[in-house]
């Protein structure tokens, strides 16, 4: 069993900048590989923001030329900000490190965390984060007469949702029912320790994802525990909850290295 501390950086009018806090990475990033201190969760808001993951394509920032930062994790595109819980777990990890095993834990924490406030969420195959599952597509409404068997977004390689309105806008997911993520994220393992983690949409304006395609997933959208639930829930009342789960994933978690199938000789 590991030691793991929780340092609350800043929320609300507190809220830490992403350089800020990105620098503050880096710092107990080497402080950890060092073993000066023990796995370290930082827990934050963000101020507005778009951070682009290394994967990010072009066509799925923002239109308006609004500014982006380009930063070293995995995955593609999202936004931070106010009634968003940011954590960066910093964590060492055995080698070969297991980066999927160390997703599926953050995504384990997170899922408990949603279900203690009574909202059920879960995986989907080939799509980090955590989400909130739609109808089948034959029980979904369809918009503007058009059956969602034919939706532009999978079918039309030149149909772009940030230019077509609120039918196709990632914030309205919930409104056509459709899967939607309410957890996005992307990590990146550096010298065998952890950076960067997850964001959990608390009550945050879902509409800021609107100006990208989130995560570069063009047939879904986004939501926050607020929206699901129909009830006032503050970045106060879950961060006591994501702690606790996140002590208990990644405290409890029996840390392997991953394992290297040999090549029969």
């Amino acid at each position: 069993m590991s030691e793991l501390r929780f340092v609350r950086m800043g929320f609300g009018a507190d809220a830490v900048e992403y350089q800020q806090a990105w620098d503050e990475q880096r710092r107990v990033h080497a402080a950890r590989f060092a073993d000066e201190i023990p796995d370290t969760v930082l827990l934050l808001e963000h101020p507005p923001v778009y951070t682009a993951g290394r994967r990010t394509a072009d066509n799925e920032r923002p239109l308006d030329g609004t500014p982006v930062i380009d930063v070293d994790r995995g995955g593609k595109i999202t936004w931070h900000g106010p009634g968003q819980l940011v954590g960066y777990p910093i964590q060492k990890l055995p080698r070969p490190v297991d980066v999927v095993a160390h997703v599926r834990r953050l995504e384990e924490a997170l899922i408990r965390s949603c279900a203690e406030f009574g909202l059920e969420t879960t995986r989907v195959e080939g799509r980090s984060g955590v989400w909130v599952l739609g109808d089948p597509v034959e029980r979904r409404p369809s918009f503007g007469g058009l059956s969602l068997d034919f939706d532009p977004r999978l079918h039309d390689d030149e149909f772009d949702p940030r230019l077509n309105g609120p039918e196709y806008a990632p914030s309205n997911a919930g409104q056509r029912r459709e899967d939607r993520k309410i957890a996005a994220i992307g990590i990146r393992v550096a010298k065998g320790v952890t950076m960067h983690g997850f964001a959990l949409n608390v009550n945050p304006d879902n509409a800021w994802f609107d100006r990208i395609i989130p995560c570069g997933i063009r047939d879904a959208g986004v939501t926050s525990l607020a929206h699901e639930l129909g009830r006032d829930v503050t970045i106060e009342d879950v961060t006591p909850v994501v702690e606790r789960h996140l002590r208990d994933v990644l405290v409890n978690a029996d840390l392997k290295p991953r394992e290297i199938e040999k090549t029969p000789a």
